[in-house]
Formats: structure tokens, sequence, C-alpha cells
């Protein structure tokens, strides 16, 4: 078959499609698959079976390769062991709630005591606040203060002096312990 066209384009593109043609009608059937030959390779004989391993449970020895893709990976096989187990939050709350000693929170009124240098000791009315509901000790957790004056304060036109009031604290609620 002789195209007698004067176009360039079209005399390629149909011998083109008349060798493909021929191309696939003498092959008939498919090629052969084999695998590819690996790059830079040679293909050597048929090697001998690897010797039996004495433990068929045990996984094959990596083959060592020496880099710092490698070395990386022997790490991050490493770092499990070496790292403490991640714990949910509700576990670590768990533990510190194991850990914490049980206490519970009072309400009262319990006058501070003065303590030698003058300020009230709001450690001792704790412990005594806790001890008046059934516990052993306390720590102060709300405190109130209230100036209390004696009566001389009350006489009309009497001028105020400083020993006529003084200021009370008292602990009003208290985290006791047993």
């Amino acid at each position: 078959m002789m195209l007698r066209s004067g176009n360039p384009v079209l005399r390629l593109g149909a011998l083109i499609f008349v060798v493909l043609s021929l191309l696939l009608v003498a092959v008939g059937t498919g090629w052969p698959q084999s695998a590819p030959p690996a790059l830079g390779l040679q293909e050597q004989g048929p090697q001998a079976a690897p010797p039996p391993s004495s433990s068929p449970s045990s996984p094959p020895a990596r083959e060592e390769n020496p880099g710092l893709i490698n070395e990386m990976g022997k790490l991050f096989d490493k770092l499990p062991s070496i790292l403490p187990p991640i714990k949910s939050p509700g576990e670590t709350m768990n533990d510190l709630s194991r850990l914490a000693t049980p206490s519970t929170m009072v309400s009262g009124r319990t006058a501070c005591p003065a303590s030698s240098n003058g300020a009230p000791d709001c450690k001792l009315a704790a412990d005594k606040l806790c001890q008046s509901k059934g516990y052993t000790e306390g720590k102060s957790l709300n405190a109130d203060s209230a100036e209390k004056c004696s009566a001389k304060v009350l006489i009309p036109g009497r001028q105020r002096k400083p020993d006529d009031c003084r200021t009370d604290t008292f602990v009003t609620s208290a985290l006791c312990q047993n």
C-alpha cells in the first residue's frame, strides 16, 4: 500500500501505523515475563540453599548496612527500652491520687491564737478545727478577721486609744487529714 500524498507528516504517521500493526500481528503471543535484572548487578548461577537455622521461630538476621540511616534505625529500635512507658491522662491522675494523702475539707470557725511574735497562729487553729470534726491535723484554707473592741469605745465623746480594739483572726475552713 503506497500513499502518494505530498504531506510528509501523513506519510510518517501511516508508516508508524503499518510498522506497529505488523509487529502486533507477527508476535501473536505475549512476550514471556521474567523478573527484571537488578541494575548494576550481574545474574549469578544457582546458589546453594542457606543452612537450616537452629531455632525456626527466630527471625532471620538483618544484613548489616553501615550508614547514617541504618544507625538511626538502630537508635529507634532501642528507644522503647530507654524511655518509660507513656500513660494516658486517666492513668496519670489515678497514680497521683494514690500517692496523695486522703484529705477532707471541713468548715467551721476557730480563733487563731497569738504566737510569741504577736502574729496569729492559724496552723494551730486549723488543727483544732479538724480535731473537732474527728481528724488528726489540718491546714488552713480560708481565714476571716474581725475587730473586737471594748465597751469603752461606745462611750460618747471618749477618745479612742490604741489598746481599745484588737483584730482577731479565725480559720473558717481547713483541709483535714487522718
